[in-house]
């Protein structure tokens, strides 16, 4: 008899998370997976490398999706819930780590601070500007010092005179990080410098006139490095909790976001199927010229398209399971027939 489950995906611009917990909402499995540009791609993956995981078979009573490919990734595997990246950790956080009160979040391509109060979370901040306090600058000085990144952590610990180094910008910070290193600074110096200096672009941006209490929890690929948790517990004088799956937390999060949904509504899930990994997903782009808006409009083919390089939708075999980018809403009925499009 098959086990019952929730599932949850995390797509992000530089990973995508994928974890399964079960009906009582105990976690399972998870993997985790490099993006690479190709987001239908990676989900479809990461469900095969999930399934050839597991000990014996599931049946999906619930999905949920959330990072910002959380729309397309939810229209590929019939979502029931789609939420953002803040509930989503949230959430995730206060099951894992009751009494949670701060959230810090580095991924690869942005971070966050959620705020939680009594379960509760009551303010947030996100950074998606700037390099200098993401984990993708992290990889690049890392492969620009030749150190690979699952060494940088124990690295930097053994600094015992950190380089100072400019953090509030990506830019200033890979100059400085370079003079210093033509100066003759120590790597491990160099490595807990540069910890330091994102700790202090985190905090001095994203932490700014928050009340920053214990239980404080680091979550996302970052918390990783054992650098930047020991940086973070110099600046914030407390100790920082990394929960064991702290990876992939988002994607917890959503799983049991699905839990939550179907508990109270007992809705039936639109989920299709483990089958999805090996179905036929293609996307292209056309422009349309109803109007002068000229809008780019993205659609989402379930099957294969006539040419390898459709321009218009009659180009187009296979059924259109979703589509964005216009603004009068013309073009976002998923359930639109070919020729319906074709003649709008």
């Amino acid at each position: 008899m098959n086990k019952k489950s929730f599932l949850g995906i995390d797509v992000g611009s530089v990973t995508t998370k994928i974890a399964i917990i079960s009906e009582n909402g105990e976690f399972i499995d998870s993997v985790m997976l490099r993006t690479a540009g190709k987001p239908v791609i990676a989900v479809q993956k990461g469900l095969k490398l999930l399934t050839e995981k597991l000990t014996c078979e599931y049946d999906v009573l619930g999905v949920g999706t959330t990072g910002s490919g959380r729309q397309l990734a939810g229209t590929l595997l019939g979502a029931d819930v789609v939420k953002n990246e803040i509930t989503a950790h949230a959430v995730a956080a206060s099951i894992n780590v009751p009494g949670v009160h701060t959230i810090l979040e580095i991924g690869g391509q942005d971070s966050k601070i959620i705020i939680m109060r009594d379960s509760i979370v009551t303010d947030f901040a996100m950074n998606t500007v700037c390099a200098a306090g993401t984990g993708s600058f992290l990889d690049q000085q890392a492969s620009r010092l030749n150190v690979p990144i699952h060494e940088f952590g124990p690295t930097a610990l053994k600094s015992t005179a950190p380089a100072r180094i400019a953090g509030r910008c990506g830019v200033f910070a890979e100059s400085d990080l370079i003079h210093k290193q033509q100066l003759g600074y120590p790597i491990e110096d160099l490595l807990y410098g540069l910890c330091q200096a994102l700790v202090r672009n985190y905090l001095s941006n994203l932490a700014l006139g928050k009340e920053i209490l214990p239980t404080v929890v680091f979550q996302g690929g970052v918390a990783s490095n054992s650098g930047m948790v020991k940086a973070f517990e110099e600046a914030l004088d407390m100790k920082v909790i990394v929960p064991e799956n702290h990876q992939t937390m988002g994607a917890i999060g959503a799983a049991l976001l699905a839990m939550e949904n179907y508990q109270f509504t007992g809705a039936q899930t639109s989920f299709k199927g483990w089958e999805v990994q090996d179905f036929s997903f293609k996307s292209f782009t056309h422009e349309c010229h109803d109007c002068a808006n000229s809008c780019e409009v993205i659609s989402i083919v379930q099957g294969e398209p006539e040419c390898e390089d459709p321009k218009t939708p009659k180009d187009v075999k296979g059924d259109i399971i979703a589509r964005w980018g216009g603004t009068c809403g013309k073009w976002d009925l998923a359930n639109t027939t070919q020729e319906q499009m074709a003649h709008k």
